[in-house]
């Protein structure tokens, strides 16, 4: 399949060719109404001053301030009027002839440097066309760099430019997460036949040691089936969402939080609620699970005696859901990997939560799906403060 060959294939050069019949065609017809106007001007001028030699007024058209003193020969009078009349002819014919030269002239010179001008002004499009058509993920972080005015064409550059930018970020970040989710998956599976080829080649086994064997690779079979999971609902939420439904995020909290307090009772936090009604729009089973995301991650990533706190409320055209928890201590400069597939700051963090560091990259998804926005700043003394503003329901 042959794209546009902007930089000289058939598609330019009609490009390029209309152009260029446009700029010779204004200009031609402009320079006949010109013409048109001049030829027009000239004989009323020629004319009236044979109307005024027939009445007796002087050829130069000045004002008469006493008596005619021209010959009142009619013969003479009548000579002179044709001879005038066929001297204008002439005039007016030799410059109607030397005008069309003049314009077919000027026409050919128009369309050259029509020509020309076209070929200027879509310079730049034929160097975004030969980028596009030698892009490729392994050349993503090219840019065009266009030079000129600020203009359209250099606003087009400028945004193809920022278009690969994006797709390099996501042509990146996809190579990571394939990379991670390989690894995260390995490893079970590794697990798994290492437990498996130590129970066959123990000669003593019996039952005892085969039902532990067989119980070692169900754990880690259930640890697959979680990734898998979280996955699934990662690249569900990165699609986009159909169809949205009004709900109610503080139901939707409370509903979480309900659920998980005693968990946090056995992990000895203390948990503090604040629901404000907070009508939302969107996937309300996807909404959910961010939810839980955010209330498991703040569990998770917790201290002994350290507190939860969830609350909704209402902007001005947002759901506002805030979750802060105390916890280790993020710098600053950290929070953006938190939001990373597979991402854990520190092996103490990972081996606190047993989680598979896809929660907060789940949230993010969701949030992007619902055109929302999420807020994380470290808290003072450790842990986080996470803001997710959703479109707001009727």
């Amino acid at each position: 399949m042959r794209g546009p060959a902007l930089g000289g294939g058939p598609r330019m050069r009609t490009v390029r060719m209309r152009l260029t019949v446009l700029y010779g065609a204004l200009f031609l017809g402009s320079g006949a109404i010109l013409l048109t106007v001049t030829y027009l001007l000239v004989r009323h001028a020629t004319t009236a001053k044979q109307v005024m030699f027939r009445n007796g007024a002087p050829a130069d058209g000045a004002p008469v301030t006493g008596p005619a003193t021209f010959p009142a020969d009619p013969p003479t009078g009548a000579f002179a009027s044709k001879v005038l009349g066929m001297q204008q002819a002439l005039d007016l014919r030799q410059l109607a002839v030397q005008s069309a030269i003049a314009l077919t002239a000027m026409a050919f010179v128009s369309v050259l440097l029509g020509w020309f001008v076209a070929g200027r002004v879509l310079r730049p499009l034929r160097t975004i066309t030969r980028a596009a058509q030698e892009i490729s993920a392994s050349s993503l972080h090219e840019r065009l760099a266009l030079d000129g005015p600020d203009d359209e064409l250099k606003e087009l550059g400028d945004t193809f430019d920022a278009l690969l930018e994006r797709l390099e970020r996501s042509f990146r970040a996809q190579r990571q997460f394939v990379a991670n989710a390989s690894h995260e998956l390995r490893t079970p599976l590794a697990r798994q036949r290492t437990v498996i080829q130590v129970a066959l080649s123990d000669p003593e086994a019996d039952a005892d040691s085969l039902r532990a064997a067989h119980e070692r690779v169900l754990a880690a079979n259930r640890g697959q089936e979680r990734v898998i999971d979280a996955l699934l609902v990662l690249a569900r939420s990165g699609a986009g969402i159909d169809r949205r439904e009004a709900f109610d995020l503080a139901e939707v909290a409370e509903r979480v939080v309900a659920a998980r307090r005693g968990e946090a009772a056995d992990r000895g936090l203390g948990v503090e609620a604040a629901f404000e009604p907070a009508p939302g729009l969107g996937e309300p089973r996807l909404v959910e699970r961010l939810v839980v995301n955010l209330v498991d991650n703040a569990l998770r990533y917790n201290v002994a005696g350290g507190f939860l706190a969830v609350s909704t409320t209402t902007c001005e055209e947002c759901a506002v859901l805030t979750v802060v928890n105390t916890g280790p201590v993020v710098e600053a400069r950290d929070v953006g990997r938190l939001f990373e597939p597979f991402q854990r700051l520190e092996a103490r963090r990972a081996s606190m939560s047993g989680g598979l560091g896809l929660g907060l990259s789940i949230v993010q998804a969701i949030v992007t799906a619902h055109d929302g926005v999420v807020e994380t700043v470290p808290r003072d003394g450790g842990g986080l403060v996470i803001r997710v503003r959703l479109p707001r329901g009727g």
